[in-house]
């Protein structure tokens, strides 16, 4: 049973909190008094594949710009995929969303990009207050096709289905990601005995 880690990141107000809690127990819940960090799991399959344990660290505050940067270092260490969440009605929540990924992609310079960027998925949530939207969708998808991420709108309130395939779609992506790193390994494995023998080999014959 493999474990997938999933950081659910975005400004205050956002909705993150709703989001996942929405995934995980199918509720809806509109606020939350807690400011703290939680680590919840779920016992779940992707394609019928054996169940993973899926972690969501879903961050209930604002984080708090460091000499320019966002302090994200646990996060980005911990996480195997991002879902990154604005209100469409606040366009605030918009800039912070692209501020964090930003920051995703900035510390993930030395990493495969693309296995990155499959994991990544920018969500604009609150579509039932489109009568208040601030950040058009056109926006969303452009900030999203900059960043080589993955894109959807939708509603915590009243999108149920939604919130399950696109958390789906991101587990998905990730677990391909494992497959395609273990099947790395291997390989790399024997290049390196084959090298150890070739070396020792050429040894032996010379003595």
């Amino acid at each position: 049973m493999s474990e997938v880690k999933v950081a659910v990141l975005g400004g205050s107000g956002a909705g993150k909190s709703a989001l996942a809690v929405r995934f995980l127990t199918r509720r809806f819940i509109g606020e939350y008094a807690s400011s703290a960090d939680c680590i919840t799991t779920k016992h779940t399959s992707v394609d019928g594949s054996c169940s993973n344990i899926l972690f969501f660290r879903v961050h209930l505050h604002l984080f708090q710009p460091q000499q320019g940067k966002l302090s994200l270092a646990d996060e980005l260490h911990w996480a195997d995929g991002f879902v990154i969440v604005y209100d469409i009605s606040d366009r605030a929540s918009f800039a912070f969303a692209k501020a964090l990924l930003y920051r995703i992609r900035e510390s993930h310079i030395g990493v495969c990009k693309k296995m990155v960027e499959s994991s990544i998925f920018l969500v604009g949530n609150k579509q039932d207050l489109c009568h208040m939207r601030e950040v058009g969708w056109d926006e969303g998808q452009k900030l999203a096709i900059d960043n080589k991420c993955q894109f959807c709108e939708l509603s915590a309130a009243e999108h149920y289905q939604e919130v399950v395939a696109m958390f789906t779609k991101v587990l998905r992506n990730i677990t391909a990601n494992f497959k395609v790193k273990e099947k790395r390994r291997p390989s790399g494995s024997k290049s390196m005995a084959k090298l150890i023998n070739n070396v020792f080999g050429k040894r032996r014959k010379s003595v």
